[in-house]
């Protein structure tokens, strides 16, 4: 009898370390562990998750903007009509796009390193901004310039493209000027490396302090031990220069 009421009592233990251990393993949908995710990424208040496998950050947002524009419908609490000068002092015409919501998940390296072979920066998204749009490079289409396209940048200078991917192809000026600063984290490209605006330390970044990736190494406010990290400048306004420094990561929609 003894003997009975110790093993009733061991099985029932048992269970309960059991379930206990289960329920302080918490992961999401996609089955990426989320206590792996560093700080920094909370940064991005636009990504609907944020999760690690320890190898890769998965950010997962809708590609649309907080910010006003005249790209969303006008029934949109967001819409706002706009005229005249946009980015480059050029008069703004319209595209006839209209901002979508989207679904995507960018995967990215949690420990990004230099490439052995640096790629080119594909046509659509390259990274990631902290509203949770999308970066896209300096090109409007395989080895074609923006010259075309700037003048429908709207007063965030951002646009969408043809089916309602909304995306930045130079400063997102709302980050840069209302939420965060000219020198603040703007987002991270599909390598892992960060994305900072035009100034740093208090002064404006020269285009000749960069490298052909539009990058260099040194301390920032979120990595006081230096990491490699792309700016925009004033004098060269893309996001990035001739390719990724680090090997890409993906995203799909």
């Amino acid at each position: 009898m003894k003997f009975n009421t110790i093993l009733v009592s061991f099985l029932i233990s048992s269970l309960f370390i059991s379930c206990s251990s289960d329920e302080t393993s918490t992961q999401d949908t996609t089955g990426t562990n989320s206590s792996t995710v560093p700080a920094v990424y909370n940064k991005i208040y636009g990504a609907s998750s944020i999760t690690s496998d320890g190898t890769y950050v998965y950010i997962k947002t809708s590609g649309t903007p907080d910010h006003k524009s005249v790209y969303y419908p006008t029934s949109n609490s967001l819409y706002e009509s706009f005229s005249g000068t946009t980015f480059g002092g050029y008069m703004f015409s319209k595209n006839p796009n209209s901002i979508s919501t989207k679904n995507y998940t960018f995967k990215i390296p949690l420990n990004p390193t230099v490439a052995s072979t640096h790629s080119a920066t594909p046509l659509g998204p390259i990274g990631v901004s902290l509203n949770g749009v999308p970066f896209f490079n300096q090109y409007a289409g395989p080895n074609q310039p923006l010259s075309g396209e700037i003048v429908s940048f709207d007063q965030w200078w951002g646009h969408p493209a043809q089916g309602g991917d909304y995306h930045y192809h130079v400063e997102p000026k709302y980050l840069t000027t209302v939420k965060t600063s000219k020198s603040a984290l703007l987002g991270f490209l599909l390598d892992g490396f960060p994305v900072y605006g035009p100034d740093e330390n208090g002064s404006a970044v020269a285009s000749a302090s960069l490298d052909a990736y539009h990058g260099h190494t040194s301390a920032t406010a979120d990595y006081p031990n230096g990491i490699y990290h792309y700016h925009i400048t004033s004098t060269d306004p893309y996001i990035n220069g001739n390719g990724f420094y680090g090997t890409a990561g993906t995203v799909s929609n």
